[in-house]
């Protein structure tokens, strides 16, 4: 595992009651409601906050990696996450896609752009080789 040797950002955050609760950061910049998937509840789930910061997370590294490739991102970029839950027998686990969308780019450099990013991403580098990713230009 490799080690950090300049913390850039923490972030801080505490959450109570789970799922039924709430999950606040200590700058109060974040402030939400908590849901269970698939409920009526009024607040969010760790999935869609998951799927939200993964996808900042994700455009942000393809910006870089257009910049490596002589390219600017079109100021439509967009990525469409969807996080499941489920099980595999008594163990929950985690799914993803990240439907990346790069309008006016040529396909075969949006790939590429895609490919890199999903190689220096923070989000994507701790979730790789732990949950089922797909990357797919749309």
């Amino acid at each position: 595992m490799t080690q950090i040797d300049t913390v850039l950002y923490t972030g801080k955050t505490r959450v109570v009651g789970g799922r039924e609760g709430f999950a606040k950061s200590t700058d109060g910049r974040l402030d939400v409601k908590l849901s269970p998937p698939g409920s009526t509840g009024a607040g969010t789930n760790p999935e869609q906050m998951l799927a939200a910061g993964w996808s900042a997370c994700f455009i942000g590294a393809m910006g870089k990696a257009a910049a490596k490739l002589k390219t600017r991102l079109p100021a439509e970029t967009a990525v469409d996450a969807e996080v499941d839950l489920g099980m595999a027998g008594e163990a929950y686990l985690l799914r993803a896609r990240l439907n990346v969308s790069l309008p006016g780019i040529e396909r075969a450099v949006a790939e590429e752009i895609a490919n890199l990013a999903h190689q220096t991403c923070p989000y994507s580098k701790a979730l790789k080789s732990n949950i089922d990713v797909t990357i797919t230009v749309i």
